[in-house]
């Protein structure tokens, strides 16, 4: 047997031993002033989009926006809600979303192949933003075509990006961005 396979295969032995660990996270609970402003927050992020739509007449609002407000609203200092992460992570995984459904068309196979794109580009371009791998998802779901990039997510992720640097810094408990780039 080849060593890789070898190797592999006793790697995929131990994965068991790898779940024990403790039942109870070291995660302590967030306080009351917390958990409000998050949800409030994030419910003004997501109805700013919608109002956007409403004005504009252009779809704005996608699935993959709810994951963005809940990393953004909820743990803003988390390098996953940076912007560079928000903004990049989502039209990157657009564009992935994209040349998936040109080349490879819209079936099981490209949404799985774009997620794992997605992904992949994203961690290589330090813009890991998880819900972006919805959006790629989302964008070879619906066939896009090159226009998604800038609508909704681009838009929707400027929306989201403004709404977060003013409800991020209004309270005295958050500040928002830690970091642009």
């Amino acid at each position: 047997m080849p060593p890789l396979l070898t190797d592999l295969i006793d790697r995929a032995r131990g994965v068991p031993d790898r779940w024990r660990v403790p039942v109870r996270s070291g995660l302590r609970a967030v306080s009351f002033k917390h958990a409000f402003w998050s949800g409030l927050t994030g419910l003004f992020g997501i109805l700013a989009i919608h109002f956007v739509t409403t004005w504009s007449g252009q779809p704005l609002l996608i699935g993959s926006f709810g994951a963005s407000a809940v990393l953004l609203f909820g743990v803003p200092d988390s390098a996953l809600s940076q912007p560079r992460n928000l903004v990049g992570g989502h039209v990157l995984s657009a564009l992935v979303a994209v040349a998936t459904v040109a080349l490879v068309g819209s079936g099981p196979l490209a949404i799985a192949l774009a997620v794992g794109l997605s992904m992949f580009v994203m961690s290589l371009t330090r813009t890991l933003h998880p819900p972006g791998g919805a959006t790629a998802l989302i964008g070879v779901q619906g066939a896009a075509g090159l226009g998604f990039v800038v609508v909704p997510v681009l838009a929707g992720s400027l929306i989201l990006l403004a709404m977060a640097l003013v409800t991020n810094n209004v309270v005295r408990h958050r500040r928002y961005p830690l970091h642009w780039l």
